[in-house]
């Protein structure tokens, strides 16, 4: 089977992403044609490059269209117009896990876990419910902690109102404010579509947080202070698979995640982070679709840990999306 491997030239990150390599050789051993194909900014080159090389299946590791999160889920949607078969969520799941705000809705309307929230952009607010401090300040559509610093954590409206001001200048877009759960957390990998199971649990440990700064997972605990990867933050938090979990919560947490899954409609694999307050209730902090597939990333991990290696994992998600346009 011939498969393209569709990436974001233009992603942050190094040139060359080590997850693209991983995919092909696992594809290549598999007996599939294994096909890596760029894009940029240019839609018609885009459109172009699909067609002419008419894959069996795209592997879709889109992120973005032209830098901007925001667009990730229009990629999708031009596969599905241009009638190409693609592993990953639909341009409806992408948009409803990559818009957090709406997401939540969602949430609620399921009865599921997720700190309280409001929405606000140039002093209007488009939903607004009951919350306390402290809160954590966030832009909706972007991914990978973008716009996330020990700053986003406030305690007073001065704060609050400094931190919006900030985010509305540089994203140009409405904000997020959420009651900030000060409790473990927790990443739990999807893997499935009609019959989804929940992956190992992994925690990202705190252990070794700076004890000044709120332990969140910040732009620099993710990829470290600009111009250096050893920075406090980065090099404060690991993540490990959790020793000290009782059963009852891991069982509590992971349905959890399976219902977030199954609640934003999303296909054959994703990850969802949670949070677990001090009453041990679990709270859902927002869903990843399509999420990283690195070797020595959480949702590789986890998958090893559950005894699929990186490769089978990889034709496992060929499996499910295969699976799907069969019907």
């Amino acid at each position: 089977m011939k498969i393209a491997i569709l990436h974001d030239s233009d992603a942050a990150g190094p040139p060359e992403d080590p997850v693209i390599g991983q995919l092909e050789s696992a594809l290549t051993a598999a007996g599939h044609e294994a096909q890596r194909l760029s894009y940029g900014d240019q839609i018609e080159s885009l459109v172009k490059e699909l067609l002419s090389s008419k894959p069996d299946l795209v592997f879709n590791l889109a992120e973005s269209f032209a830098g901007r999160s925001a667009l990730e889920s229009n990629v999708a949607g031009l596969l599905n117009l241009l009638g190409l078969r693609y592993t990953g969520s639909s341009p409806a799941g992408l948009l409803l896990a990559g818009d957090k705000s709406l997401a939540k809705k969602i949430f609620a309307f399921h009865g599921l876990p997720s700190p309280k929230f409001s929405t606000m952009y140039r002093g209007a607010m488009d939903w607004s419910g009951d919350i306390a401090f402290p809160l954590i300040v966030k832009p909706p559509q972007e991914d990978a902690s973008l716009g996330i610093s020990g700053k986003s954590v406030v305690a007073d409206l001065k704060e609050l109102l400094d931190a919006v001001s900030a985010l509305q200048a540089e994203y140009q877009s409405p904000v997020l404010v959420e009651e900030f759960i000060d409790g473990r957390e927790f990443y739990v990998g999807v893997l499935g579509n009609a019959s989804p199971e929940a992956l190992p649990i992994i925690e990202l440990d705190f252990t070794g947080f700076p004890a000044d700064r709120p332990r969140i997972a910040s732009w620099q605990a993710k990829w470290g202070d600009e111009g250096d990867a050893r920075g406090e933050e980065y090099m404060g938090n690991d993540a490990v698979f959790p020793e000290n979990l009782e059963e009852e919560l891991a069982e509590k947490i992971q349905s959890t995640a399976l219902q977030a899954f199954q609640a934003l409609r999303l296909r054959d694999y994703a990850r969802v982070d949670l949070r677990v307050a001090a009453n041990g209730e679990p709270y859902v902090i927002e869903v990843n679709p399509n999420c990283y597939l690195e070797k020595e990333s959480e949702f590789a991990r986890a998958a090893g840990r559950a005894g699929i290696t990186h490769e089978q994992l990889v034709l496992r998600i060929v499996e499910l999306a295969q699976a799907r346009y069969a019907r």
